[in-house]
């Protein structure tokens, strides 16, 4: 069997998760091929994967006709659904409902894309995430769906002896855009400063995808609230995040999460499987891996005096925190291993008579 995963950039959980897939769908014998339209910097996580990077027809067409995909996952851009068939792609298409947003860019994005699915598409695979199934419960009913847990390696994120800091790290994974919602990070992490003057502030990012609107404006909050403990560090290598996640783990911190709404949260679920706690907004996806109090903590979305008093809770309450790291890494562990994805996909293939 072979497929072809599409999206726009190699970047973020989009990147994490088809690079993962691929890996582990090979050893169950699907041979998994991706491509984007735009180039990213998630390329250089890229190693034994066949990948193309291309936004013509021309290049479309001769990956096309030259690979013979079984099938083509297609996910979030709508539009390429009718692109696939008008370069003449016969095969099956699903569509994937990943990194959609706002709830209102949610909707939005499904409403545009009815259409297209309506009459490309032959079904919608979607995380376990309860806005995005209900979602196309309401625009699509007539849109086979399945539903499959992403993975998390803990191959390569699991705890890791890193040098110990002296000063807690209060951690931040995401792109500066609306919905990670980094303004409120800021305004935590001013909050917190007050009361814990060493605080390190460590910011990780993709800066090539920020808008320059978004980075003036992130200039001038962090200018504004006096954050000289902030450090931003772009672009890490994914398999470098594990030493990210360990060191805030080690220093004492904690990863924030102050994202609107999430359809998975890799961040979150890798900074678990890691030992790293997690202090989250209740974004929906990261249900998935945090229960309150037993693999991580929530936050209700702008109440930034909650979010202080959970993150202080998180960092003093010692016996809390081993319970929540402990529970967290038994969690991934268990529940979201590649093999169980790989496993859901196939099962997929076989319900909609691919092989």
């Amino acid at each position: 069997m072979k497929i072809l995963f599409t999206f726009y950039v190699p970047s973020g959980g989009v990147e994490t998760l088809n690079r993962l897939r691929c890996e582990t769908l090979r050893r169950y014998g699907v041979e998994g091929h991706l491509l984007y339209t735009s180039p990213g910097s998630g390329l250089q996580n890229i190693t034994d994967t066949p990948t193309y990077v291309t936004n013509y027809d021309e290049d479309i067409t001769q990956i096309l006709e030259a690979q013979k995909f079984d099938a083509i996952v297609v996910t979030s851009d709508y539009l390429m659904t009718e692109r696939l068939r008008r370069l003449q792609f016969p095969g099956p298409i699903i569509f994937e409902a990943q990194g959609f947003g706002t709830m209102e860019q949610a909707h939005r994005l499904v409403e545009d894309a009815s259409f297209y699915l309506k009459s490309y598409c032959q079904a919608v695979v979607l995380p376990p995430t309860s806005h995005l199934i209900e979602l196309f419960n309401q625009v699509c009913p007539w849109l086979r769906q399945f539903i499959i847990m992403n993975m998390v390696d803990t191959a390569v994120f699991h705890p890791r002896d890193i040098g110990v800091s002296s000063h807690p790290i209060l951690g931040w994974v995401g792109r500066l855009e609306k919905n990670k919602n980094w303004v409120e990070y800021l305004a935590i992490a001013h909050r917190l400063s007050q009361r814990l003057p060493n605080l390190e502030l460590r910011m990780l990012t993709d800066e090539t995808l920020a808008a320059p609107e978004e980075q003036y404006n992130f200039k001038k909050w962090v200018a504004n609230l006096n954050l000289t403990r902030l450090q931003t560090v772009s672009n890490v290598p994914h398999n470098q995040m594990p030493n990210q996640y360990s060191m805030i783990a080690n220093s004492g911190g904690f990863l924030l999460s102050t994202s609107m709404v999430e359809g998975f949260g890799y961040a979150v679920g890798e900074a678990i499987a890691c030992g790293c706690p997690v202090v989250s907004t209740d974004s929906d996806g990261v249900r998935s891996f945090i229960k309150h109090n037993q693999t991580g903590k929530f936050y209700r979305l702008g109440n930034i005096d909650e979010a202080v008093s959970e993150g202080l809770d998180m960092m003093r309450n010692l016996p809390l925190r081993q319970y929540i790291c402990e529970q967290g890494i038994r969690l991934i562990t268990e529940s979201f291993s590649p093999a169980n994805y790989a496993m859901s996909f196939i099962q997929m293939m076989n319900c909609l008579d691919i092989s």
